[in-house]
């Protein structure tokens, strides 16, 4: 199996490469259009600000060739905010995949929202063998709202989506590879997608 890490200068993805090295897959970090569509499953990571990271995926080509993907993509952290429609960060356009647009957190709440928090999910595909409120580690100033893709949910500032999925989409608000236990078997229930 060819599981591919999509590199654009936007995530750390050494510490995603090591979970996954951990699970006995070795992962390619590129940016290569053709390695990307050959891969069998497609990592897409994130961390920073939501405009440069856009503009990152344009230089490459990759916001043309990401939404085209035929094979189970994951989207993580920025990654995930990045596969909806919009995003208040610089009122900048996603990838128009999950129809919804990311909002800021509240006034009312420390941002970012950094640390454990515990996630209520549905309890297969992604999750499947991971017990009800988990604990997940995240770090984001920004959320998806509830919506119909929303496959898991936590609350901060009130109820939000940190983990969707749309046909062979799915994105997760926090880091799994930086999740403990719980994180390495959602990343290894993606990979047996």
């Amino acid at each position: 199996m060819k599981t591919v890490i999509v590199d654009y200068d936007a995530g750390n993805v050494k510490s995603l490469q090591f979970a996954l090295e951990r699970l006995g897959v070795k992962a390619l970090i590129t940016n290569d259009s053709e390695h990307i569509s050959a891969a069998d499953k497609v990592i897409f990571p994130g961390q920073g600000e939501a405009g440069s990271a856009m503009d990152k995926l344009k230089s490459k080509g990759l916001d043309l060739l990401i939404p085209q993907l035929n094979q189970a993509v994951l989207g993580i952290c920025l990654g995930m905010q990045l596969l909806c429609e919009k995003t208040e960060e610089g009122n900048t356009e996603g990838l128009g995949i999950i129809p919804i647009e990311v909002k800021r957190f509240p006034e009312t709440v420390k941002v970012p929202q950094m640390g454990w928090n515990t996630v209520n999910h549905n309890e297969n595909g992604l999750f499947k063998g991971i017990s009800q409120d988990c604990y997940m580690y995240l770090v984001h100033s920004y959320s998806v709202p509830l919506t119909e893709n929303t496959i898991a949910q936590s609350d901060y500032a009130g109820a939000y989506s940190v983990a969707v999925e749309k046909d062979n989409f799915y994105g997760v608000q926090f880091h799994p590879e930086k999740s403990s236990k719980d994180g390495l078997l959602l990343l290894e229930n993606f990979l047996k997608l």
